[in-house]
C-alpha cells in the first residue's frame, strides 16, 4: 500500500476492535484477583513478544509460533480455563495475554504471514520500499 493509499475500512475496524480488548483484558485483570505486583504484570504484558525469536528457525516456524502466542482466543482459553480450575492467577495471565494481542493489533501488528514477519492479515509493518 502506498503512502498516498487510505487504510482499507476492514484493517482500522480490526484495529479498533484490538483497542477495545486492550482495554477489556485490562479491565479483566483488574478484577480478576490474580495477586501480581504491577512490574510482574508489566512484565508478563510483554513477554508475549518474545515469540518473535521463533523466527531463527525460519519464517513458516515463527508465524506459527508467534500467531498461537498472539492470537484473542489462547488469552479467553486461559481465563476460562483460570475460571473453571477457580485459579485467579490463571484468570489474570490470559487477560493479560489477550490485552497484549489487542494491544498489538491495535497498532498494526497483526498475526503473521509465513512469507515474512512484516506481513501481516492486517497489511505489511515495518519500513515501505
Amino acid at each position: 500500500m502506498s503512502k498516498d493509499t487510505k487504510m482499507p475500512s476492514t484493517v482500522v475496524w480490526q484495529r479498533v476492535e484490538g483497542a477495545l480488548i486492550f482495554v477489556a483484558g485490562l479491565a479483566l485483570f483488574g478484577v480478576s484477583g490474580s495477586g501480581l505486583p504491577w512490574w510482574a504484570a508489566l512484565a508478563l504484558f510483554f513477554l508475549p513478544d518474545l515469540s518473535f525469536a521463533a523466527y531463527f528457525l525460519g519464517p513458516k516456524i515463527g508465524a506459527r509460533i508467534y500467531n498461537f502466542v498472539h492470537v484473542y482466543a489462547l488469552g479467553a482459553v486461559l481465563m476460562a480455563l483460570g475460571s473453571l480450575l477457580d485459579n485467579s492467577l490463571l484468570v489474570g495471565l490470559g487477560a493479560l495475554l489477550l490485552s497484549h494481542s489487542g494491544f498489538d493489533r491495535m497498532f498494526g501488528y497483526g498475526l503473521k504471514a509465513e512469507t515474512s514477519f512484516e506481513d501481516t492479515h492486517l497489511g505489511r509493518i515495518g519500513k515501505r520500499g
